[in-house]
């Protein structure tokens, strides 16, 4: 009886600490877009949400805001950036290419919603 209760007590105590190194790999952090409307919104979630070490990707479009959750083993806060950047917005301090930009869709540029 008394080896079953040890046993019991490792087992749950490995089991513990797995899910809090798991839970320690995942990080929630907030970037600042350039997203002007819906289809921003539809474009950034689609590429973040199928992008490998991301878990979660959703934009507010009142703040530009995206919220996202990935693994920091897999994938970096910048290489995200990265992404963004790549298929024409901006991504907190970087900045798409002009050329990346103007790809979009009017609607979808820099004071596209404003025209």
């Amino acid at each position: 009886m008394k080896k079953l209760l040890i046993i019991c007590v490792l087992c749950c105590s490995s089991m513990y600490a797995h899910a809090q190194k798991k839970d320690a790999a995942i990080q929630t952090v907030t970037i600042q877009t350039s997203a002007q409307c819906g289809d921003c919104e539809e474009r950034i979630e689609s590429l973040l949400n199928y992008t490998k070490g991301v878990k979660f990707a959703e934009l507010d479009n009142e703040t530009k805001i995206v919220t996202v959750k990935f693994m920091s083993k897999k994938i970096t806060l910048k290489t995200i950036c990265e992404k963004l950047n790549e298929i024409g917005y901006d991504a907190n301090e970087f900045k798409a290419p002009k050329a990346t930009v103007l790809k979009l869709p009017k609607c979808c540029q820099p004071g596209g919603m404003e025209k």
